[in-house]
């Protein structure tokens, strides 16, 4: 493919949460909200990123252009959880270029979405895969590639090394990997490359992607549940003391999939705080819980422990593991936990753009920062990873859910 090829050529080539959030909010009693996203670099680029503001431009102009092809369409409908009437909005859907503003601020570029957040929160995972390709493309492709593909094959041999252990351990759960890595790929063809590496060489430890497009390609079935964004939406909405805003998502969630998509995210106020929520009823509704921030071990281990306290047998649920994870250190926490409760381990960046220290990935987010007019938070469980800009705000959340300022 031509490198000045667009980077976006399906409105499917997204993280399948994006759907199941968008429906959720979509058939709610909140689809009027106003919202606003931003990008951010949480890490100084090699290269100046303003500079690729008229590449972005032009690469969000052409995203704005594209409508769901009726394939698309027939593959969304086939997923039972999708609702004929948001897949028949979707027929008619097309992102709309006056809700998203791109600028240079120096050597930073600058990228907002505001509008209706049922039309503004489908821009986030679009972004981040253009500017990280764009990224990309400035330095040299073939020897990237080259040690690219030397790093996969042996992570895929250390797959192999790994099943042949893991099948001599008695009453342990298996191991099911997935690929997370679309938002920080090098580029949509690496990805799929990778993609199919792993399904064509470790069939029975590599499960699936949360890129849509690539499942409907080669016949995956898509995964995804939630991301921070849907329970912060719940921060802001009228009817919904703050107090109660994870319990809030949390039911409407299970209104809309009724059993389907059943694992709860945990880190928006930190573990210790969803866990104050996280009682009986929802303990055995949800089929588990991922984790995104802090250490792992601990985390789980609370999981665990909440789940024998509730009486509820944890070898049937299921901990996700998403934060930051390479193979070897998704095979640590297999090892650690596997036969007390299933796992599983969505890697992203270490899969789809691990090429060495010349080519480090852009560490890039788009957040969810108001909703309704109000700032929404997340209080990580990982030191930078907090991202508002209303200090009362931030204070006020602290002192609801009762979360320590973090020392530096």
């Amino acid at each position: 493919m031509s490198e000045n090829a667009p980077i976006i050529n399906s409105l499917l080539e997204t993280d399948l949460y994006k759907f199941t959030m968008w429906q959720a909010l979509f058939n709610s009693a909140y689809n009027d909200n106003e919202a606003e996203y931003r990008f951010v670099c949480r890490r100084p680029s090699a290269l100046p990123l303003a500079d690729l503001k008229d590449a972005v431009i032009r690469e969000v102009e052409h995203l704005c252009s594209l409508r769901f092809r009726q394939e698309e369409l027939d593959f969304l409908r086939s997923l039972r959880y999708m609702k004929s009437s948001f897949v028949d909005f979707l027929s008619i859907f097309r992102l709309q270029r006056r809700f998203i503003h791109i600028e240079a601020n120096g050597k930073d570029l600058e990228i907002v979405a505001r509008g209706p957040q049922v039309h503004v929160m489908f821009f986030e995972i679009f972004v981040l895969a253009i500017v990280g390709e764009l990224h990309a493309r400035r330095f040299p492709k073939d020897k990237a590639l080259v040690e690219g593909r030397r790093r996969l094959a042996a992570k895929i041999e250390r797959l192999r090394e790994f099943e042949r252990e893991a099948e001599g351990v008695p009453d342990a759960h298996g191991f099911a990997l997935f690929d997370y890595g679309l938002r920080r790929r090098f580029s949509a063809a690496w990805q799929e490359e990778v993609v199919l590496a792993l399904h064509r060489d470790v069939p029975n430890l590599f499960k699936s992607t949360s890129n849509v497009y690539l499942a409907m390609e080669h016949k995956l079935v898509p995964i995804g549940t939630m991301a921070h964004e849907y329970l912060q939406t719940f921060q802001a909405v009228r009817d919904v003391p703050l107090r109660y805003f994870q319990k809030a998502a949390l039911d409407a969630w299970v209104q809309t999939y009724r059993g389907d998509l059943g694992i709860a995210l945990t880190d928006v106020v930190g573990m210790d705080a969803f866990l104050r929520e996280f009682d009986l009823f929802d303990a055995k509704l949800f089929d588990g819980l991922r984790h995104d921030s802090g250490d792992p071990v601990v985390w789980g281990e609370k999981a665990l422990a909440h789940y024998a306290k509730l009486r509820v047998d944890a070898r049937t649920k299921r901990l996700v593991f998403s934060d930051g994870l390479t193979i070897e250190k998704s095979i640590e926490l297999w090892r650690h936990f596997a036969t007390r409760t299933q796992t599983a381990f969505g890697v992203g960046t270490h899969l789809t753009n691990d090429f060495g220290q010349d080519y480090a990935a852009l560490d890039i987010v788009m957040k969810l920062v108001r909703c309704n007019d109000r700032p929404v938070a997340k209080l990580s469980d990982s030191p930078g990873k907090t991202m508002c800009d209303d200090e009362t705000f931030l204070a006020y959340l602290r002192s609801v859910f009762d979360v320590p300022v973090p020392k530096e």
